[in-house]
Order: structure tokens, then C-alpha cells, then sequence
């Protein structure tokens, strides 16, 4: 087996066309965006999806010449090399100002020209990327019939052998970014069903409906859902990892991206795509392995802390006096707190020991079975029969779900009361779950105490009052729902905040096992070698870097819609 290549077989056929139009995009979206800044055009304008088609074209850019100097099997990218890729960057971007100074000196309207320009420039990109793509996924290369003419006559290998050879060239044809492509077919199957439905329904999905009407807001949504089907097929179908993420293979440590698995069996898969780490694990798989872990942890500790700080923001808001006061007063103490120092507090196994951690999830996870429980009382209080019924009918089951959360069955465990156990969380997870949400708690409650205070002077709670409703009723049916826009938009980028915050605490290896894909210990692992070899901690940083910029456009394709209304 040979190194596979980025672009594949085909690649070179289309590399010549596809830099001149990605420089001409590049060259006119920073014209575009100077010309924005300085205002030299009644007309400029540079919105956040040109920006980061700049920043897509740059990184492709970036990968034909990172694929030119990792081609060979004894060295990666020196820090030297680097430069001169940022130094060629930085001359572009001067280029670029020049010519923006001339043509606003020569033409009356140059954003436009430059807008024009750009938009077909990348439509033109677009186009050649997915003939590529066809032509590398539906021709196949030579190697097979090179393979086959290479055997003696009459001595035909085995159909098994002939299959696994087929398959092999197929994959030395496409190429590291088709295969990396056809891995992922599942999550670009899921892709697609999810937008048709969505935009063939919109109009009947309200907000969310909405959302497809935003150009922002559905790049944002793509991006974040392609990270989400990425990690329910990684981590319940066990599919498109290539390996297993703790796997070590001799022979594969540091090796480039593309490097033939030494010894692989038939059953497995022929190559590392992304190369391996300094302990010969799949990059590529482990970045795959990551997303389930951050996709597990980041929305359930988000939903956790706006559990928290709606149950107290609410009532602090509504009836202010001491209540609010002292409410507010914990919050700013633990805000004033810094963050980082906290977590290391948290982890620290002496404090570990003291059960702290445990006890403190006792404390914020029954804050979900108050606010259910809130929730659905206020709404039938008058209907006692259907109050119990919902009541069982959620409580139990969240019961049961908070016992076993606190409760576990370790020998250092503090809190064994429970004598039914249906899983245990993991210590590191538990302690990183547990900071997650007492650090977002706080800024939520304020967020829920000043809508509260702005919500409740209007004509609809007077009018509830009048009718004799409940305080609760009229902060839970009332006030929480016209406060949805601000809560929804803060929640997909408090989700974005507690992902860059798992990364941090990877980062700095608190919390989590050390042997844990996660993107902050991946990324923390490849730094240690990122001179010599940069590919084991870029892919992660990528994956982190397009959830959180999905998870940031999303909310603002949400707050331009919920404006609208």
C-alpha cells in the first residue's frame, strides 16, 4: 500500500483550477471586507458568511500546501515553514488592501464589484469541489487492474483477498479528504433528510421553522447537527471511526496523515487518514470518539444550569426584597470567583475525597425535579386527578434518574443510600459535569432575574393577576414563554461556552481520564510535538473550532428571527 495523497488520484487535475479561483475568492473577500471596514463605499458590505467562506477558502488553502510539505514519510512542517505560509497570508492581505485603495479610486462602486466577484468565485469553488468529489467517487484509479495484472496466470488469489484489494485501491483513488467524505455518509444522509423535512414543513415548526428562513442560521444549525449525528452514530452505531480510540498500532507513532496501518488484517481499516498520535493511536478516530464526549457532556450541563437559574432567577425577579437580595449576593460570590481556580479546587483528589463533588450534584440536580414539579402543579392545581397523574408520570422516573446519579457504589463514595443503582457516572466526568454547572448557573440567573423584572411590569401579568392566578403560574405560563427569544439564544451560546470550557479543562487535564479523546486532552497531547508534527492536535482544534462557530451562528440566525417577532 502506498501514502495516500490528500486530493486523491484526481486531485492534480483539478489543483491548478481550484487555487487560481481560491485566491481570486480569498483576494476579493478581504478587498470586500477592507473596503466594509473603511466605509469607502455607500454600498460596502461584509457580512459574517463572507467571512467565514475567507476563512474555509484560507484553511483549504492551507491544506494544499501543508499536503505539499508532509508528502514525505520523514518529517512534518517546521515552525520556519509556518511562517512563511502566514507571511505569504499577510502579503495577500496587503495585496488585497492595494488593490481596494485602487479601486476605489477607479470605479464609483468597488464592495459591489468585489462582492460580485467573490460570491461567483466561491460558487465556481463549490462547483469544482463537488465535480472532484464525483469524479473521485464514481471512477475508480488504475491500482486494482495494475494489481490484478501483476498475477501470475491461473494463480487467482482468493474472492475475500480480491475484495480487500479493491478496497484498498479504491481508497488509495480517493484520497485523505474523499475518504474522510465517505466516512462520514452516514451524518450527509442525516444532513439531508433533516433539511428537506425542515424546510418543506417550516411553516408549520414556528421558531425553529424560522430559523431556514436565515442564511447565518442555517449554516450555524448544519454545522452543530453535523457534530450531533457525528456522535450518535459514533457512539451508538459504531460507525465512521476507523478504530478504536485507545487502539495502539507499532510502527504508526507520529506517522503523517495517510500512512498505510502496518499489518493490518483484512477486517480492518487499511489506513490512519489523519496519521497518529505520539502513542500510535488514530487521530482521525479519536477526534470522531471526542464528539460523543462533548456532545454528551455540553448540552446537559447547559440544560442542567438553566434548571438552576430559572428555578431561582424567576422567583428572585418576581418578588424581589431580601429574597432577591440574597439570591443575587450568592450568584455575584460565585462569579467573582475565579473560574479556572475553581475547577482546580473541584478536582484536587484530597477535595475529591471529602465528597464535595458528590455532594454538591445532590444539591443542583434535584433543582430539575423542583422546577418539573413547579412546572406542572401550577398548571393543574385546580384539576387535582390529572395534578397526580402528571406528576408520577415525571417525577418518578427523574427520581430514579437523580438517585442514581449522586449515588454511587465506590469504595471512596459518600452518598450509598440509594439501593438502586441503574449506572454510575464516571468520577472525572461527574466532578467536570458538577463545575459545568454551578459556574453557568449564576450568569443564567441573572439573565432569567432581569427578564422577570422587565416581563412582569407588562398588561399580560396584571391581567393574570387580576384573574387570581398563582405567583408561580404566572412565572412559569406568563413570564418564562415571552421570555423564550433572549433564553434560546443564550442557551445555544452558553452550549458553545461550556464546549470551549471542556476543552480548557482537557487542556489542563483536570477532570477527565488522560487516556480521554476529548478535544482538549487531544489537542493538549499534540501540542507537546506541534513543531515537529502538527497533525494530532489539529484535527481536534477544527472540530472544536467549527461546533463553537456553528453553536455562535446559530444564535444569531435565532435572535434574528426571534427580533422579527
Amino acid at each position: 500500500m502506498e501514502q495516500l495523497t490528500w486530493f486523491g488520484a484526481y486531485g492534480a487535475s483539478f489543483a491548478p483550477l481550484l487555487m487560481v479561483f481560491i485566491t481570486l475568492a480569498v483576494v476579493a473577500g478581504l478587498c470586500a471586507a477592507l473596503l466594509a471596514f473603511t466605509g469607502s463605499s455607500a454600498h460596502a458590505s461584509f457580512s459574517l458568511v463572507n467571512g467565514i467562506a475567507v476563512l474555509l477558502l484560507l484553511f483549504v488553502g492551507f491544506l494544499y500546501v501543508y499536503s505539499g510539505l508532509t508528502g514525505s514519510e520523514d518529517g512534518g512542517m517546521s515552525l520556519s515553514t509556518l511562517g512563511r505560509i502566514l507571511l505569504v497570508i499577510a502579503l495577500l492581505g496587503i495585496f488585497a488592501a492595494m488593490l481596494s485603495y485602487f479601486m476605489g479610486t477607479f470605479f464609483d462602486d468597488p464592495a459591489a464589484f468585489m462582492g460580485v466577484l467573490f460570491k461567483w468565485s466561491v460558487y465556481i469553488v463549490g462547483a469544482l469541489v463537488l465535480l472532484w468529489l464525483a469524479v473521485t467517487l464514481i471512477w475508480q484509479g488504475s491500482g486494482y487492474d495494475a494489481w490484478l495484472a501483476g498475477l501470475d496466470e491461473g494463480a487467482m488469489p482468493p474472492a475475500e483477498e480480491m475484495a480487500h484489494q479493491k478496497w484498498v485501491s479504491a481508497i488509495e483513488t480517493r484520497g485523505i479528504l474523499a475518504s474522510i467524505v465517505v466516512r462520514f455518509w452516514p451524518v450527509w444522509t442525516a444532513l439531508v433528510v433533516l433539511y428537506a423535512l425542515s424546510i418543506h414543513y417550516k411553516r408549520k415548526l414556528g421558531l425553529y421553522g424560522k430559523l431556514f428562513d436565515s442564511t447565518i442560521g442555517m449554516i450555524g444549525f448544519g454545522l452543530v447537527m453535523f457534530w450531533v449525528f457525528t456522535a450518535v452514530f459514533v457512539g451508538l452505531f459504531d460507525l465512521i471511526a476507523t478504530h478504536a480510540p485507545l487502539d495502539q498500532v507499532s510502527g504508526m507513532k507520529n506517522k503523517l496523515p495517510g500512512t498505510p496501518l502496518r499489518g493490518a488484517e483484512m477486517a480492518e481499516y487499511p489506513f490512519y487518514l489523519l496519521g497518529g498520535d505520539n502513542l500510535a493511536r488514530d487521530v482521525f478516530s479519536r477526534m470522531v470518539e471526542g464528539s460523543v464526549i462533548v456532545i454528551r457532556i455540553a448540552p446537559l450541563a447547559t440544560l442542567f444550569a438553566f434548571m438552576v437559574g430559572i428555578t431561582l432567577g424567576l422567583p428572585a425577579g418576581y418578588y424581589g426584597g431580601k429574597l432577591d437580595t440574597f439570591l443575587s449576593f450568592l450568584a455575584n460570590l460565585i462569579l467573582a470567583f475565579p473560574v479556572i481556580l475553581l475547577f482546580y479546587l473541584l478536582v484536587t483528589p484530597e477535595i475529591v475525597a471529602t465528597g464535595l463533588p458528590q455532594y454538591m450534584a445532590a444539591v443542583l440536580f434535584i433543582f430539575p425535579l423542583i422546577f418539573c414539579a413547579v412546572l406542572i402543579n401550577s398548571r393543574f392545581r385546580i384539576q387535582p386527578q390529572k395534578n397526580y397523574v402528571w406528576l408520577a408520570a415525571v417525577l418518578i422516573p427523574l427520581f430514579l434518574f437523580y438517585a442514581s446519579a449522586i449515588n454511587d457504589s465506590g469504595a471512596n463514595s459518600q452518598i450509598r443510600f440509594w439501593p438502586i443503582d441503574f449506572f454510575d457516572i464516571p468520577g472525572g466526568i461527574l466532578v467536570v459535569f458538577v463545575s459545568v454547572v454551578f459556574v453557568n448557573s449564576p450568569t443564567v440567573f441573572r439573565i432569567v432575574r432581569g427578564l422577570t423584572l422587565d416581563i412582569q411590569t407588562r398588561d399580560y401579568v396584571a391581567a393574570a393577576q387580576t384573574r387570581g392566578e398563582g405567583p408561580w403560574y404566572i412565572m412559569l405560563w406568563e413570564i418564562l414563554p415571552n421570555a423564550r427569544g433572549p433564553l434560546i439564544v443564550d442557551f445555544c451560546l452558553r452550549i458553545g461556552y461550556t464546549t470551549i470550557l471542556l476543552g480548557t479543562l482537557g487542556f489542563f487535564g483536570l477532570g477527565l481520564p488522560p487516556e480521554s479523546p476529548d478535544w482538549g486532552s487531544t489537542i493538549n497531547e499534540g501540542r507537546k510535538l506541534l513543531s515537529v508534527y502538527p497533525h494530532p492536535a489539529l484535527p481536534p482544534a477544527f472540530a472544536l473550532l467549527t461546533l463553537v462557530l456553528g453553536l455562535n451562528l446559530l444564535a444569531d440566525g435565532l435572535r434574528e428571527e426571534s427580533l422579527k417577532d
